[in-house]
């Protein structure tokens, strides 16, 4: 269940990389949303995927209050969900 967390955790990141860094600004300088469509709903189950699995293994990974409530911000900050894969996810 664990290496499933760091897939979702490096798939939100990435759809949310491409969603800030390419849909959106094609949307509003080219005024094409296909994009933002393309992109908005996978990015929003993965958000969800994250979020829910983050809760579901916050007793296993052992996390305190502060530490679990960085994992829950990381989701909402580009990047953020790849540091916390090095940070908190990574086992090696």
């Amino acid at each position: 269940m664990q290496n499933l967390f760091r897939l979702i955790a490096l798939l939100e990141g990435v759809s949310y990389i491409l969603l800030l860094g390419i849909a959106v600004p094609i949307k509003y300088l080219l005024e094409d949303p296909q994009y933002v469509k393309l992109l908005g709903m996978p990015h929003g189950l993965l958000f969800i995927l994250y979020i829910v699995l983050a809760i579901w293994l916050k007793p296993d990974y052992g996390w305190n209050k502060n530490q679990f409530i960085w994992v829950i911000i990381a989701s909402i900050i580009p990047f953020g969900t790849l540091y916390i894969d090095r940070r908190y996810l990574k086992t090696s």
